[in-house]
């Protein structure tokens, strides 16, 4: 309500109240987390992917769309699934499940992504019609493009690759600073650890921003980045970048993204449903007297 009032010292001085007590409930690590990121750098290289040039299901359907959280996401999501070809399967869960049970199954005790190395062609294939068939669920009839707006899928991309070596990746990008503190200011019950510290949240997406890096750089599939910001102000032709990315006919349904009928359960759920609006670009200099230990978790220089 402060917020909406544009009284934001009072504001950040209840986000601040309410994070102080999420930050008690978690046990995030930023080493832990940049060491898992480091691991996974090493494991996913050229030669990875080079060696394994043949494995998993050579279907188009599964579309990855991956970001951090608060990035527009939920947003691209919509227009995408507007088009009537598009099926949005929602954040699935099912590419983590992949990893958790990989490294169960691991020999020698190996944790991921280090087992993925030992992974057989014949098993690579059985996981990906695993995941089809998590994903085709609820589809209800053949559609040419499915959805899975996970976001933290980023983490796995290079499992999605071996699996589906013809998939695609939509990737959302925001102002960094908008971005982290959007997180800060959302209430995530408990699902994302780092959400409550805004040095965390910092150190987080400078993590999620290196891997990132890396995936462009040695992914054999194809990315379309969306930028939040030109998303917005120029939607239309946003619009039609992405449908096309997706190899698909235009429909003018995707223009109507707010008026499209599917459930969205994310905490954008709200916003979706409203005509477009750039009120949330450069949001962070209402509070930019509070967010020096985010600059410096960025490895931003104070001004």
């Amino acid at each position: 309500i402060y917020d909406d009032c544009r009284e934001y010292d009072k504001a950040i001085s209840h986000y601040g109240f309410a994070n102080r007590i999420g930050h008690k409930k978690t046990a995030f690590n930023p080493k832990r987390f940049a060491s898992l990121v480091t691991q996974i750098i090493e494991v996913y290289t050229p030669e990875f992917f080079a060696e394994r040039r043949g494995y998993g299901v050579a279907s188009q359907a599964p579309v990855f769309i991956v970001g951090m959280m608060r990035s527009g996401t939920t947003l691209v999501e919509q227009i995408a699934t507007a088009h009537p070809d598009v099926f949005g399967a929602g954040e699935l869960n099912k590419l983590r499940e992949i990893v958790d049970g990989l490294a169960e199954r691991a020999k020698d005790g190996q944790s991921y992504p280090e087992c993925v190395k030992h992974i057989d062609k014949e098993s690579v294939a059985v996981l990906a019609h695993d995941y089809e068939e998590r994903a085709q669920r609820d589809a209800g009839h053949d559609v040419a493009r499915i959805t899975d707006k996970m976001p933290s899928n980023f983490l796995h991309l290079g499992l999605a690759a071996l699996l589906f070596p013809e998939a695609r990746i939509i990737h959302c990008r925001r102002d960094p600073l908008d971005t982290c503190l959007s997180i800060y200011f959302q209430n995530f019950a408990g699902i994302n650890e780092f959400a409550h510290d805004l040095s965390e949240i910092g150190s987080y997406f400078r993590q999620y921003d290196r891997l990132m890096a890396h995936w462009r750089e040695v992914l054999p599939l194809k990315m379309y980045e969306v930028r939040y910001e030109e998303l917005v102000s120029n939607m239309e032709s946003k619009a039609h970048e992405l449908i096309a990315f997706l190899d698909l006919t235009w429909d003018e349904r995707c223009l109507s993204f707010n008026r499209n009928p599917r459930a969205v359960v994310t905490s954008s759920s709200w916003q979706v449903r409203q005509p477009l609006y750039t009120t949330s670009v450069q949001r962070w200099r209402n509070y930019e007297p509070y967010l020096g230990p985010l600059k410096q978790a960025l490895g931003m220089e104070e001004e």
